[in-house]
């Protein structure tokens, strides 16, 4: 699992320059996907711990690195329409739910077991393959814009101020995508009713996948992804506090859809509006592998240490903390800059 999350920080920014400088985004995609098909296929046949290591190693990379890229092309099928990203992308939601209602009755198959579940991800991974050979790519104009000028968009404070707060904001994650079923479940609760509290989650995730386009019209990007650090502290706050209270809970597992819907579309807006031209790709790795790549491990990490040595509530409370220093960090940045947000 480590040496998946290791690739979410490397392969983005191995195949983002790659994707800018060809502009052929989606022929890497096709061929990152079907390398993905290739190295995970072979966990059909190979389960040794040193076939598994190299086969998810090689999966990850090549995963990772199609991911970004996506995100590049759809914004730039959307064109002026950029607020509408949530509308497509909450379909992965979606499919996150099917999936979880879905597998455990084919584990409960006689004669299947997790056995079958190798062969459902490879056979969905074929799919997602197939389904590049159909997207068509946007034919970008060519841009003169080069290394030097995409270094100069990183050094703007309002870029630095955004990766740095979206890093905060998925470190703070950690203790939540780690502990929380053990956390429940040290507090009595079932594991039906943390199972619910969990797709309660992914579903308010989906509801505010389906309207903040309108939200990004009317306030921009950086005004939502504002309320949405802010409504982080508030939920790891609840938690850490108010685990004995099931209406608490319901209510910090709705607040899911900021934390991670609200916070992921106004980020993904204000890359798009960051990294225009052919330095798109690039911004769209950075933005992956700093946010859920490096934040991602390091809220892991620290969770995993900190629960081993700090009561529970602390755990969240630092979570709280970590989210609240990333609301302060872009509150400073996109202030440095005044209030008008780049334009899409």
């Amino acid at each position: 699992m480590a040496l998946i999350m290791a690739t979410k920080i490397v392969a983005p920014n191995v195949w983002g320059p790659i994707a800018d400088h060809t502009g052929r985004r989606i022929d890497l995609i096709r061929i990152a996907s079907l390398l993905s098909v290739a190295a995970f296929g072979v966990l059909l046949f190979r389960t040794d711990p040193l076939s598994m290591y190299l086969a998810l190693t090689a999966y990850a990379f090549f995963w990772n690195a199609s991911l970004p890229q996506f995100e590049a092309i759809t914004l730039n099928h959307l064109r002026s329409d950029v607020h509408r990203y949530s509308r497509i992308r909450l379909w992965g939601s979606v499919g996150f739910i099917v999936s979880v209602l879905l597998m455990p009755i084919l584990l409960e198959v006689e004669g299947l077991g997790l056995s079958v579940l190798p062969a459902v991800v490879f056979f969905l991974l074929v799919a997602i393959w197939l389904n590049t050979l159909v997207v068509p790519e946007y034919a970008t104009q060519r841009d003169t814009r080069d290394a030097g000028e995409f270094l100069d968009v990183l050094r703007q404070p309002r870029t630095v101020a955004f990766l740095v707060a979206c890093l905060l904001a998925q470190a703070s994650h950690g203790p939540y995508y780690t502990f929380f079923s053990i956390y429940l479940a040290e507090h009595g609760y079932i594991k039906e009713t943390i199972g619910i509290l969990w797709a309660l989650g992914v579903a308010a995730e989906v509801g505010v996948f389906f309207s903040v386009h309108r939200w990004l019209v009317r306030f921009g990007a950086a005004n939502i992804l504002l309320v949405a650090l802010a409504l982080t502290v508030l939920r790891w706050v609840m938690i850490a506090t108010l685990v004995d209270s099931i209406l608490f809970l319901v209510l910090a597992q709705t607040l899911h859809a900021a934390s991670f819907g609200l916070l992921h579309a106004a980020a993904i807006h204000l890359v798009h509006s960051l990294f225009p031209g052919k330095t798109q790709g690039r911004g769209q790795a950075l933005y992956s592998s700093v946010s859920f790549g490096a934040g991602g491990a390091i809220g892991s990490l620290a969770s995993g240490i900190a629960w081993a040595h700090w009561e529970p509530v602390w755990v969240f409370l630092l979570a709280a903390g970590v989210a609240l220093l990333g609301l302060f960090v872009a509150l400073r940045g996109f202030a440095a800059v005044g209030p008008r947000e780049p334009a899409a």
